[in-house]
């Protein structure tokens, strides 16, 4: 895997992990290393997220992570100190594979979104660069 500060935003990717659907809904798995790219080490979830909030707005140094809207929609713009894009998601089996060195920026949730992340990595905030100036100088 290429380090940070070479990643570009060509080297996200959206992830369709399986869904089995049943007379009684669907369901939606994940493993390490196989539907997900790396191990997962934390999962966290977002909610209750007001209306025109922006979230993310941040890079990670190292920590891969897989985006999901489990319910609802938002949308993720990815940034590597050179390009945008950006990624509607709104099927809770469709997610957006980040790896490391590209600031993101999370808008657009639509009521009662939930934005659920599996992450290669406990939490650290060493890992953070928090500033898009400086993550830019970072990514030079």
């Amino acid at each position: 895997m290429k380090k940070g500060t070479e990643t570009t935003v060509y080297d996200c990717s959206l992830i369709t992990l399986p869904k089995l659907e049943v007379d009684r809904g669907a369901i939606t798995f994940a493993s390490n290393n196989r539907e997900v790219p790396f191990e997962i080490k934390r999962l966290y979830y977002l909610y209750d997220i007001p209306s025109g909030s922006d979230r993310g707005a941040h890079a990670h140094k190292e920590l891969q992570q897989l985006i999901l809207a489990a319910s609802g929609s938002f949308t993720i713009t990815v940034n590597d100190g050179k390009q945008k894009r950006s990624f509607a998601l709104n099927q809770p089996n469709i997610g957006l594979y980040l790896p490391p060195g590209l600031w993101r920026e999370l808008t657009d949730f639509s009521g009662g979104s939930i934005c659920l992340v599996l992450a290669s990595h406990e939490y650290d905030e060493g890992d953070y660069i928090r500033n898009l100036e400086i993550f830019r100088v970072w990514k030079s």
